[in-house]
């Protein structure tokens, strides 16, 4: 007779593998629309730091986005454009980036990750 059992029977241990499997499988899924997101933040912030960049003109601003998206890997048709916002008020200019992002899960299920993050350009650095 055992005296004491040590250990996972193998129903346990299929069950906890199915939990590690499935997060997995959503990490698999989730890790490069973050990854998309973190090169967009990362161009807004470099923008953020150019010289004078909150005196250049609108359409400047945006080829100079356009140009970061392209250092940092994001494709432009994840943004649409109208979802880009450029504002001058007063002195100050800001971007705001908003979009979602719809990935495929598993059958008829959908992953819906929304962004929205919003730069102040004239924080930036006035060398």
């Amino acid at each position: 007779m055992w005296r004491a059992q040590k250990g996972i029977t193998f129903i346990g241990f299929v069950i906890v593998l199915m939990v590690v499997g499935f997060f997995a499988y959503v990490a698999m899924k989730l890790v490069p629309v973050y990854s998309t997101h973190m090169g967009v933040v990362k161009a807004m912030k470099q923008l953020q730091t150019e010289a004078g960049i909150a005196d250049k003109s609108i359409e400047d601003i945006r080829h100079d986005l356009s140009v970061k998206f392209d250092l940092q890997y994001v494709d432009e048709s994840v943004i649409p454009r109208q979802n880009i916002q450029l504002k001058k008020q007063g002195g100050s200019t800001t971007i705001r980036i908003f979009y979602d992002r719809r990935v495929p899960f598993m059958y008829n299920v959908d992953l819906l990750v929304h962004f929205d993050t919003t730069v102040d350009l004239s924080k930036g650095a006035t060398y």
